[in-house]
């Protein structure tokens, strides 16, 4: 069990962090089938800070992985499933944010899916 208290499962050839995000993929399958949502995508990575030189050191670039990723009504989304959104998740959903403005960022309760 994870720090977090979430499950990872695998489901269709496919590793979920936790069962509320397998269940939150079912959904949008769904929604996908029914043409309310296209290009649905697991796990889309997204350069926050690129790869970069700091005092002589090398360093790495900086991403932010979110679970989905779809087209809705002509506009890019990028869902992440929380059970609790940390510090850490809400710096990189600042950054990701003002990185790329014209995409919709939408933070799903795990405990609505």
């Amino acid at each position: 069990m994870s720090k977090y208290r979430n499950q990872p499962v695998e489901a269709y050839g496919i590793r979920f962090d936790s069962k509320a995000e397998r269940r939150r993929y079912e959904q949008l399958r769904l929604l996908e089938q029914a043409g309310a949502i296209t290009d649905l995508t697991v796990h889309p990575r997204y350069e926050l800070l690129p790869a970069r030189t700091v005092d002589g050191k090398r360093k790495r670039a900086r991403r932010y992985e979110g679970d989905f990723g779809y087209v809705e009504e002509g506009r890019q989304v990028v869902e992440d499933v929380k059970g609790a959104v940390t510090q850490v998740f809400s710096l990189k959903a600042d950054l990701f944010r003002y990185r790329y403005p014209d995409i919709e960022l939408r933070v799903i309760p795990a405990r609505e899916v």
